[in-house]
């Protein structure tokens, strides 16, 4: 559930950093920190507990800089202490906040120590800043990080910058989502786009293996190939002051308030005459749908306890035989596949890692069509299945 934000412009990014970090904060967090260059130099923060503890610290110690990433933690390797807070530095050089876990960093870890690195962290994270600051010797930042990242195992979004070359931010996405923020002269990474609709509602959404070296006035994106690509910009519906809680007292029940509505935007143009439109879904959905002769739904958590309910309704009412699986499960062992099976997957931001790689196992194993049932139009989940549902349920903050 950890939190990335950066940014690149011709203005003080560090009161832009604080402020996304706090629309992040719904996603559960123990710690929280940023770092920025000015100067050739680089200042950094760090504070356990919540956001308002770094504004504070921030506060009576202003950071000027036109560059800077920030973070909110989780722990994972490593108890919620300010040392194993992000962002991680190597050698008063190299910058680095993370998303993910690094399953091999205690073979890097004792490698780099081999080679003379101190850690002065319990957590996966400083490994990447060391790896990548081991690479450097007559290499530039964006090389560094690329052969730094062919070592690593694991799902990662990283955000990196460094005091000699503070003109631009590099960004990798491995299973772990990231984004981009375009502005005017100006431009920010996230693993949320709700992080930065104060500042644009023009977003890039980054696919799996993407390299991202992000300047304030361009963006240059290289595919999991290697191949230089243009990724689509989409312009973001979601106002900034839907994430606020309003007159509720909490997220959580802001949204049960708001279920008749968002129950009614789900059916908006997808019923007609007491019949659901087929074409709803996708191109081919009515060919395809007609076809199924069972259903396999695939989820986490929740997602997983709807797919049960689910189940009941699809064999009660389309008389389908219906089989619903944790992701986790599924993914790791061997499927017998009948024909005409529909892949059903289900996840509300279309980036749960274990329901994506249910997914792309399930590509690969004959069933006859995968729809996502999904709230977020641009994301992995959306993009890698045949069909789709979006949901229309506006932001999740009330997790």
């Amino acid at each position: 559930m950890c939190g990335i934000i950066g940014a690149i412009a011709n203005r003080n990014v560090a009161s832009i950093l604080i402020a996304g970090l706090q629309r992040l904060e719904y996603r559960g967090y123990d710690s929280a920190g940023l770092a920025v260059i000015e100067s050739g130099k680089i200042a950094r923060l760090r504070r356990v507990g919540k956001v308002v503890e770094l504004n504070k610290a921030l506060t009576a110690t202003p950071l000027p800089g036109h560059i800077g990433i920030a973070h909110t933690r989780w722990a994972t390797h490593g108890a919620p202490t300010e040392a194993n807070a992000h962002p991680h530095v190597s050698s008063d050089e190299i910058v680095v906040v993370h998303n993910g876990i690094i399953e091999n960093y205690l073979e890097l870890r004792e490698q780099l120590q081999a080679q003379g690195y101190a850690f002065t962290s319990e957590t996966d994270t400083e490994v990447v800043a060391h790896l990548i600051h081991s690479k450097l010797k007559g290499q530039n930042l964006a090389q560094a990080v690329k052969q730094a990242v062919l070592l690593l195992k694991g799902a990662y979004g990283l955000g990196v910058i460094s005091r000699h070359e503070p003109e631009h931010i590099i960004a990798v996405r491995k299973g772990s989502p990231l984004i981009i923020g375009l502005g005017i002269e100006e431009n920010f990474i996230a693993s949320d786009h709700l992080a930065l609709l104060p500042v644009t509602q023009e977003f890039i959404f980054l696919e799996e293996g993407d390299f991202v070296d992000l300047h304030a006035d361009s963006i240059n994106i290289t595919d999991a190939q290697g191949n230089a690509v243009e990724r689509e910009s989409k312009t973001s519906q979601v106002s900034h002051t839907q994430t606020e809680k309003g007159e509720y007292r909490h997220y959580m029940l802001k949204e049960i308030y708001e279920q008749p509505s968002v129950l009614s935007n789900v059916l908006e143009g997808r019923i007609s005459d007491d019949k659901v439109l087929l074409q709803s879904f996708g191109e081919n959905a009515e060919t395809l749908l007609q076809q199924v002769k069972r259903i396999q739904i695939v989820a986490c958590g929740t997602s997983y306890h709807a797919g049960m309910v689910a189940r009941y309704w699809l064999e009660r009412y389309a008389e389908l035989p219906c089989q619903v699986e944790i992701a986790s499960e599924f993914r790791y062992r061997t499927n017998v596949v009948e024909d005409d099976t529909l892949f059903i997957t289900l996840s509300q931001s279309g980036e749960t890692a274990d329901t994506l790689e249910a997914l792309r196992k399930a590509k690969d194993s004959g069933y006859l069509t995968s729809l996502s049932i999904c709230n977020v139009a641009e994301s992995s989940l959306v993009r890698e299945s045949d069909l789709c549902l979006i949901t229309r349920a506006g932001p999740e903050v009330g997790v």
